[in-house]
């Protein structure tokens, strides 16, 4: 199991908890601001996941197009079950947020004259 993995999913269940609005919405004052910091992070986990599991399954991949070198290879298998049993990369988000593990900011506010 890779560290990005191991980290990750430590301690946070494939199942969805309920949350409070009001606990979200105090780490930036704006319930729907703290939304898009859980979405944007969530999105970024997905992007490392994807890539991590496409660099491990090319290993397996066959460059022939012959359906008779077509087979299938139990490892291969294992490891995607591994990713599918992978808590939700939402739901990791919103935990690491909930812990403040998210680092973001605001843009400036632009003054108007």
């Amino acid at each position: 199991m890779s560290k990005l993995r191991r980290q990750l999913s430590m301690g946070i269940t494939n199942n969805v908890e309920t949350r409070s609005l009001d606990d979200l919405k105090q780490k930036t004052g704006n319930l729907y601001e703290s939304i898009a910091v859980i979405a944007k992070r969530a999105n970024q986990i997905n992007i490392s996941l994807k890539e991590e599991l496409h660099n491990k399954l090319e290993e397996f991949a066959s460059h022939t197009d012959s359906l008779e070198e077509i087979h299938e290879n139990k490892e291969q298998i294992e490891i995607s079950r591994a990713y599918e049993r992978m808590p939700n990369p939402a739901l990791l988000a919103t935990q690491e947020f909930m812990e403040d593990k998210v680092y973001f900011r605001k843009g400036e506010d632009e003054l108007f004259s």
